[in-house]
């Protein structure tokens, strides 16, 4: 039976087949695999919109704590457009270094694995549906891991290129993800001075 290409449990439970399944697919119609991001971006930003409005969340023995709508509104949009922008980036980054480690690809091609290497991270953040700080960072850690580990195992197999090339593409890679991290850590300290900081409401 033939992989489904954008099946996110197959990136979690089958994920070497799954990267095949990807590697097989041309060039032509790859567009249509950039909505997988899109839409699945939207899941932890609509998670965690209702869990920090609706349920809140407590810090040790505190009160219940949750954010005003509006607060969360525009913190989940920031979140969503982040997500995407850094997803785009990361794609530019695998599609401009490819040339250098010996792959041939388009820029399409780069912004789908790092779609899809993404996957843990958009299922894990579901869990904002609930959030339990210690449970949710637990969680956090593991999606972030499996997704490293998808980076590690889909960049030889969709990029072709061979598997000790392919861990140099894969940590240079990474190295991108690092410093895109701490610029965005750094955009959320200028948002917050600028007024977008969180408006908190005891529950």
């Amino acid at each position: 039976m033939a992989t489904f290409v954008s099946n996110p449990f197959g990136f979690l439970f089958n994920p070497r087949d799954q990267w095949h399944a990807v590697s097989r697919v041309p060039d032509s119609a790859l567009a249509s695999k950039l909505l997988y991001a899109i839409i699945l971006a939207a899941g932890p930003c609509l998670a965690w919109y209702y869990g920090v409005t609706e349920k809140g969340w407590t810090v040790g023995d505190g009160e219940l704590v949750l954010l005003t709508q509006a607060s969360a509104m525009w913190i989940v949009v920031a979140f969503y457009i982040a997500m995407l922008g850094s997803l785009a980036t990361i794609g530019y980054a695998i599609y401009w270094m490819a040339e250098t480690y010996g792959s041939k690809a388009s820029l399409t091609k780069g912004m789908v694995v790092a779609s899809y290497t993404a996957t843990p991270l958009f299922i894990v953040g579901l869990c904002g549906f609930y959030p339990i700080f210690w449970l949710d960072m637990l969680l956090g850690i593991a999606g972030l891991s499996w997704a490293v580990y998808l980076l590690y195992i889909g960049i030889p197999t969709v990029m072709d290129v061979p598997s000790e090339r392919g861990f140099l593409y894969a940590s240079a890679v990474v190295a991108v993800c690092m410093v895109i991290f701490m610029a965005l850590m750094g955009a959320v300290v200028i948002l917050w001075e600028m007024g977008l900081a969180p408006v908190f409401i005891d529950g």
